[in-house]
């Protein structure tokens, strides 16, 4: 069965610091493009940040400079290295892969449970 399993997430006050991590797990050929995004209460999910199995990344306005999107190909995992953090980053993140899955298809669509990140003021 394929998985996404998020960790890293937490309590933290305003300008510390998280890191968070996805692995993937499964009957996986192969990992497209990965990203994270976040949904705060109320609010409609939105993208955070993505990278390609290259290594190109993609980063919301309101995050460049702060997050940090990387990943480990071998590991099948994904990490968002979060600094500087503020209140209003406070939300739920989910990890998003595309998956080249064995008899199933080459870029299929899969989303992790979400981990909470809550910052104080």
């Amino acid at each position: 069965q394929v998985q996404l399993v998020e960790s890293g997430g937490g309590l933290v006050q305003a300008g510390g610091s998280l890191r968070l991590s996805c692995a993937a797990s499964g009957s996986i050929v192969s990992i497209n493009d990965m990203g994270w995004y976040r949904q705060a209460p109320g609010k409609q999910r939105e993208l955070v940040a993505s990278i390609t199995r290259s290594g190109s990344t993609n980063y919301a306005d309101s995050v460049k400079g702060r997050f940090t999107i990387s990943r480990d190909n071998a590991k099948r995992t994904v990490y968002l290295q979060m600094n500087s953090l503020k209140p209003e980053d406070t939300a739920v993140y989910y990890c998003n892969a595309a998956l080249a899955i064995y008899g199933v298809g080459n870029n299929v669509n899969y989303w992790g449970r979400g981990t909470q990140v809550t910052v104080s003021s």
